[in-house]
């Protein structure tokens, strides 16, 4: 994921990479599109894991392999090397209607394929690792759990002149509601959207801003985004940007909005947290464990209650400023320095 669009495992990736080679790890970045010391070119990563990857690894001098994207393991063992694997969430098989059938097919084959492969797990949340245990016949003892980091919002710089120029080309109101991620059906943006139409039937509007590329299932949602617009509700989708316009647009934010119906992490309203914006979050996945008491929690499938939670804390400063806080201290916990060393320690365990 190297060379992609950013998503929460490219960002994992980069991050855990920097870190540990801060940490004195030795680090060889194998199978990106261009970048890294073995590229694996026009191939397909799938492709690059299974044909190429064996040969690769038997002409490397490391002893050991961290597979980063949930199953990518070799299909058998490599003779000399043990294998580590991060599984950050098992949605295509908790939320099979939000994937294709065949990436659901390739994950439970390739999945089942790599435990057996992997000498140790590590695994984002204990939410994930929960769900893991439940479904597939691996030890407790082999998983580790180890939050990602957040702190990785500190290398960002503020948006370049062209980023200032843009923003002020979108004429934000001085309050408005925002949601980033991926346009993903399991993220549950309907539901926002429901909450914004709520509010705008009661005469209480808000301008909802909605910021990430499309994904799968994002037809339906920019589909009923199109019919409120017609409704003169004021949603705006601003479609992916880069890191220093990302997080300029969160920290703009008088509340950042994260219904997702599952998350083997949750890394957005985390990082909203930590820039000190109130954070709403569904009860669900990993939301609860990762960003605590100062989220405001509600029911995924409760837009009317979402609707009330938006209404409360854009009337009331004295929350947000009170959630920001909280929100602030919580997620300065988190840290890729922190990551990196139980990671290192999952590294010693696999080379035991």
């Amino acid at each position: 994921m190297w060379d992609e669009p950013t998503t929460g495992i490219g960002l994992y990736t980069r991050n855990l990479a920097l870190a540990l080679e801060q940490e004195g790890v030795q680090v060889r970045r194998v199978g990106a599109r261009t970048s890294g010391e073995s590229p694996r070119g026009p191939l397909s990563a799938s492709v690059f894991a299974i044909g190429r990857l064996p040969s690769v690894l038997q002409t490397l001098e490391e002893p050991l392999y961290h597979a980063v994207c949930n199953f990518n393991l070799p299909l058998s063992p490599i003779p000399g090397k043990r294998m580590v694997l991060t599984v950050h969430d098992l949605i295509p098989l908790l939320l099979p209607e939000t994937v294709s059938a065949p990436y659901r097919w390739q994950f439970r084959l390739w999945l089942t394929r790599s435990l057996k492969v992997a000498d140790r797990v590590i695994c984002d949340s204990a939410r994930s690792k929960a769900d893991l245990l439940s479904r597939f016949d691996v030890s407790s003892n082999d998983v580790d759990v180890v939050h990602l980091g957040v702190d990785h919002i500190d290398s960002i710089g503020p948006p370049d002149a062209v980023g200032l120029a843009y923003l002020r080309a979108v004429s934000l109101p001085r309050q408005f509601v925002l949601y980033a991620g991926a346009l993903d059906a399991r993220k549950n943006i309907g539901c926002l959207l429901d909450a914004a139409e709520r509010l705008q039937q009661s005469g209480e509007p808000i301008c909802l801003i909605l910021v990430g590329q499309s994904w799968f299932g994002s037809s339906a949602i920019e589909k009923r985004v199109t019919q409120l617009r017609q409704r003169n509700c004021d949603i705006r989708t601003l479609g992916y940007q880069p890191p220093a316009i990302f997080y300029e647009l969160i920290r703009r934010a008088a509340l950042f909005v994260f219904p997702s119906r599952y998350e083997g992490f949750g890394l957005p309203p985390l990082e909203a947290m930590y820039l000190g914006v109130p954070v709403i979050i569904s009860n669900a996945g990993a939301l609860p464990e990762v960003c605590g008491e100062p989220a405001v929690q509600m029911d995924a499938d409760d837009g009317a209650g979402l609707a009330s939670a938006i209404s409360r804390l854009l009337k009331s400063p004295e929350e947000r400023a009170s959630r920001s806080e909280a929100g602030r201290r919580w997620a300065s916990r988190y840290t890729w320095r922190a990551t990196a060393r139980r990671v290192i320690a999952a590294y010693g365990a696999a080379l035991e």
